[in-house]
């Protein structure tokens, strides 16, 4: 499989990435716990049938010590007793926040009082922060056809 588009040569798409590479930046040095910064992109990934950032999220996650079992049952969370209440809690934001279209009234009341629950103000923010950019991460490399499978940790910084 062919990239429709190199998103780095475009120079549009290039400095959007590039804003968008720096917000990612912004949240992954925020009191967010790190792994649940992975897990919470993996899942949206997961969901929006982004091959290239799966790949991407389970590697990064996988080279800083994250557990095979753990990134293996991503996917299935909620039938999992891998994951702690807090990754939970931000798991299932994540899936309202990503599945927007699929739910009249976006995210519940009940999702959003659970996160809260487990997150000060300011870990909440980096969260909704981090559910929005790996859905917009997700939307331009699935409109682009972005390979998946040749991902080195590391590798977009």
């Amino acid at each position: 499989m062919e990239a429709r588009l190199n998103p780095f040569a475009s120079p549009v798409m290039s400095k959007v990435f590039k804003h968008l590479i720096a917000a990612n930046q912004l949240i992954a040095d925020s009191t967010l716990p790190h792994a649940t910064q992975e897990l919470v992109k993996l899942r949206a990934s997961q969901i929006n049938g982004c091959g290239f950032c799966v790949d991407m999220h389970s590697k990064d996650a996988a080279h800083a010590g994250e557990t095979a079992t753990r990134l293996n049952l991503v996917a299935a969370w909620r039938e999992a007793t891998v994951f702690t209440d807090a990754e939970r809690a931000a798991l299932e934001l994540a899936e309202q926040g990503t599945r927007l279209a699929d739910a009249a009234g976006g995210v519940t009341d009940e999702v959003w009082a659970n996160a809260a629950k487990h997150y000060d103000e300011e870990q909440l923010a980096a969260l909704v922060c981090l559910i929005s950019v790996i859905n917009a991460f997700n939307r331009g490399n699935v409109i682009t056809r972005m390979p998946a499978g040749d991902y080195q940790p590391g590798q977009h910084g």
